[in-house]
Parts: C-alpha cells; sequence; structure tokens
C-alpha cells in the first residue's frame, strides 16, 4: 500500500533537492536563494524498493496572517494532516533555530509519524547539529546529503517499519491516497487511461491558480492579490466532468526586458516546459486588459509548439457591458491573431465559477479536433474543388501543378500535399488552403501543419553510363 510523504522544514534547508532526487527528476525548483517553494508540488518517490506520493513544502515561516508567509504556512500545516508520515528536514551546518522548535511541536501535535533528518550533513560540519538535534525529542536524526545523495539507505532503513505497517494495514476498500484527486465517482479506467494533459498561461495575476482551484473544488494552490505568486510549474491529476485530466499550473510571463530576478527566470522556462508537455493550452486573458502584447506572444508561442488552443477571458463578472466587450473582443481576436482563426473564445469567471462548463466543452472539443484524422478520399476531393475556385499561380508562365494531398499526422494535424515547383508557391496560396481545410473540415483553431513536397524522385541511374554494342556483344559471347 502506498503511503504520502510530506517533506517540511524552515527555508532553504534543502527540501526541494530532496524531493528531486526522491522523484528521480529536476522538476521543483532549486536555488540558494530561501522561499523559492511556495506551492504543494507532488511526485511519485521511490527509495529503494518502497513506492510512495512525496510532497514538497514551502518553508515554514513565523507568519499567522493573512499575508503571502501566512498563506504558504497554512497550506504546509495542511499538507503536515494529510500525510501519512512527515520527514521533518533542519539544516544540520545552521543547527537547531527557533523556528525548527516550532515547527517540531506543531508536528508532534499534528503530524501521524514523523521521522528527523538532519541535511548539509557531509563532512563533519554538521556533526554539531546533529548532535543538538537530538534536543528537539522527535527521536535519532538521520544524517544526509540531498545534493549529494549521502545517508540515503540511512532514510531507506528507518522507512521501511512505516511502509510494512502500511502495507500490514492495507484493505481493498481503502481510498487512494494521491491528496489531490477527488475519489468521488471514480472507476477503473480513470487510473488506467492517460490523463488530457492541459496547461494554464498567461500574463502575472490573470487568475490562473484560482480558476485551477475552483474547478477542483477547494484551495489546493496559493492565490492572493499579489502578482506572482506561483513560481513551480504544480500540475494536479483529477477528474473534471468525468474526464480524467493533469492541470498544469504556470507561473505569470512578463515580457522578457521585464525578466531580471534569476528565480523569476527560472519561473517562467518552467511554465515553458509544461505548455511543450501540454496537450490543450488554455491562454487565459484579465477582462480588463485583454491583448496587450504579451498575450500576443503568449498565444502565438502556443500556436507554434503545436498545442489546441483555448483563448479564456477572466474576470468576466466585473464586467458591466458584456455584449459590447464581447464584440470588441472577437473583433480584437481575429484582427491580432489570425493564426488561431476560429479558436474557442470562452468568457469565465475563476472567483464565482461561472463559464466553466462551457470552458470544459471548449477543452473537449478543441481536442477532438486536435486529433482529427481526414480520408485522403474526401482531401483529394477538396482539393480539386478548391484548385478549380482558386488555382495556383503560375511562375514564369508555368502553371504549378497541385496533384494530391494526404494528411501524415494528428497532434496537430499535419498535411502533406504533392505538387510541382514547391518552393514556388507563395505563402499567400498556403494560407487559402490551410483557412479551405479549416473551414470546410470544421477544424477551428487547431494549429495545421502544411508541407508542400515535389513528386519528382531522383533517378539513381541518371548518372551512370549506358554500357556501350561492344561491351555489351562481349559481355554476351
Amino acid at each position: 500500500m502506498s503511503f504520502t510523504l510530506a517533506i517540511v522544514g524552515r527555508p532553504n534547508v534543502g527540501k526541494s533537492t530532496l524531493f528531486n532526487r526522491l522523484v528521480g527528476k529536476k522538476i521543483a525548483l532549486v536555488d540558494d536563494q530561501p522561499g523559492v517553494t511556495r506551492d504543494l508540488r507532488e511526485g511519485e518517490g521511490k527509495l529503494g524498493d518502497i513506492k510512495f506520493t512525496v510532497i514538497d513544502t514551502a518553508g515554514l515561516e513565523d507568519a499567522q496572517d493573512e499575508s503571502l508567509q501566512g498563506r504558504m504556512r497554512a497550506l504546509t500545516e495542511h499538507a503536515v494532516e494529510i500525510s501519512d508520515i512527515c520527514l521533518f528536514m533542519i539544516d544540520a551546518r545552521a543547527g537547531v533555530t527557533y523556528m525548527d522548535q516550532t515547527l517540531a511541536t506543531i508536528l508532534r501535535k499534528n503530524a501521524k509519524n514523523v521521522l528527523l533528518v538532519a541535511n548539509k550533513s557531509e563532512g563533519s560540519a554538521g556533526d554539531a547539529g546533529t548532535i543538538e538535534a537530538w534536543g528537539l525529542g522527535l527521536g535519532e536524526p538521520i544524517s544526509i546529503s540531498s545534493e549529494h545523495g549521502e545517508g540515503m539507505s540511512d532514510l531507506l532503513h528507518a522507512l521501511m517499519p512505516l511502509a510494512d505497517r502500511f502495507d500490514s494495514a492495507k484493505v481493498p476498500s481503502a481510498e487512494p491516497v494521491k491528496v489531490d484527486i477527488p475519489v468521488e465517482d471514480l472507476d477503473e479506467d480513470h487510473f488506467n487511461k492517460k490523463p488530457l494533459q492541459i496547461a494554464v498561461i498567461g500574463r502575472p495575476n490573470a487568475g490562473k491558480s484560482t480558476l485551477i482551484n475552483k474547478i477542483l473544488g477547494k484551495d489546493r494552490l496559493l492565490t492572493g492579490p499579489e502578482a506572482g505568486i506561483t513560481r513551480d510549474a504544480i500540475s494536479l491529476n483529477f477528474v473534471w466532468n468525468g474526464d480524467s485530466v493533469k492541470f498544469f499550473d504556470t507561473a505569470g510571463m512578463r515580457k522578457k526586458a521585464k525578466v531580471q530576478d534569476k528565480i523569476e527566470k527560472l519561473s517562467v522556462s518552467d511554465g515553458l516546459r509544461a505548455v511543450k508537455f501540454a496537450e490543450v493550452v488554455v491562454v487565459l486573458l484579465d477582462a480588463d486588459i485583454p491583448f496587450e502584447q504579451q498575450d500576443l506572444r503568449i498565444a502565438d508561442l502556443a500556436e507554434r509548439e503545436g498545442r489546441a488552443v483555448i483563448i479564456a477571458v477572466n474576470k468576466w463578472d466585473l464586467e458591466r457591458s458584456k455584449q459590447k466587450k464581447l464584440n470588441d473582443l472577437r473583433e480584437a481576436f481575429e484582427r491580432l491573431l489570425p493564426q488561431l482563426k476560429g479558436a474557442p473564445l470562452v468568457t469565465i469567471s475563476a472567483k464565482t465559477g461561472k463559464g466553466l462548463p462551457q470552458l470544459h466543452h471548449a477543452v473537449m472539443r478543441a481536442y477532438k479536433v486536435w486529433n482529427s484524422r481526414i480520408p485522403t478520399a474526401q482531401l483529394n476531393q477538396w482539393l480539386s474543388a478548391m484548385l478549380i475556385s482558386h488555382p495556383p499561380p503560375a511562375p514564369n508562365g508555368r502553371r504549378i501543378k497541385m496533384r494530391y494531398i494526404t494528411q501524415a499526422k494528428t497532434r496537430p494535424p499535419g498535411f502533406v500535399v504533392m505538387c510541382s515547383n514547391p518552393e514556388k508557391v507563395p505563402k499567400s496560396y498556403s494560407r487559402y488552403l490551410v483557412n479551405g481545410l479549416r473551414e470546410d473540415f470544421n477544424m477551428p483553431g487547431s494549429p495545421i501543419r502544411m508541407t508542400l513536397r515535389s513528386q519528382a524522385e531522383k533517378n539513381p541511374f541518371k548518372n551512370k553510363k549506358k554500357p556501350s554494342h561492344s561491351r555489351l556483344n562481349k559481355h554476351l559471347k
């Protein structure tokens, strides 16, 4: 039976570094600057033969109010309550601090099982801090180095009795322990089927985390009025209106010239990586300032990556003249983003939940179009009609011949047109064919890749000399 293990501690003790080592991937942002991690990040961890769900938490700080640090602390305390085992990490080189003592008190009251880990114990510099950790009253500290991998065998040895306890407590009706997946209405197919991967991207403070929290039905992600709260690209698996999905909450993307902080650069890079993993990208705009230059760049990025794109306009509940605003949005969309012609434009309110059913329908429709395949016979009938309606150009007096078309791939749909002189076909004619495909085969908004290729094949015997009659006669004799 799997269990949930939360890594907790004050800022900059090496929690994210250990998280990356346990999951076997560098997916959590790591830096010498304290307070990099803010949200709860989950992953499938493994140590020896033991498999479990590991949670990376924000560093605990002395704040109880509604400030950003206070909300981060509340999220960490929630992780402690829902986890089966808490891995309490201290910095052995810095020794036991006041915050370590405070967190130890919280863990003694709320945690089910606690393992005390003294990180940064490589060499002899952490010996004094490790000895001092005995005073926390949480048992024998385990000396490790999450960066260099030292002490992992000792950590495994300490985890094994607890893992055996969870195995012995296994019952057929036990609920799944993944804290971010609602267990109601789940069947076997939801766990076997690969979830649809959806990335939510946009400028800072557009409401990305608030939107995902509303869809989840709980405050799983850290939110607030401050811009740029989200740093990591957090992935969440759950069931959305009966469909298994995996949402990626990404950091807000500002103009490149404004991004100077190292952490923000790492956050934006993490968000761009999430777009590459996603299948559907929801570009979230602010209704007050939609289609700014950065919004256009973000939407164009998703299109260039070949993802199915949804344009969602948030904070629609604050708009007074909704019909006029909607008409202006559609006009600006068609004018500023012609490469996404026909993509769904959905108005929502992440705060109230209005428009979320329409967003779900748009996501599923876009995903279906993104995976669509058209029979070759229908494509060639369509191509003949397009050529009659608008014949190809005739550079240097010689008409370009479009012989046939076929679909080479999906996700996104890709087509190959065999023609003469493909290098002389103007881009305007290629756009004419792409727009025709979108309109006639009902593929609005999906990126379409079209390749023009020459049918002429190289003759491997073209440059070889023909045998002379004398050589041929000699061979026959």
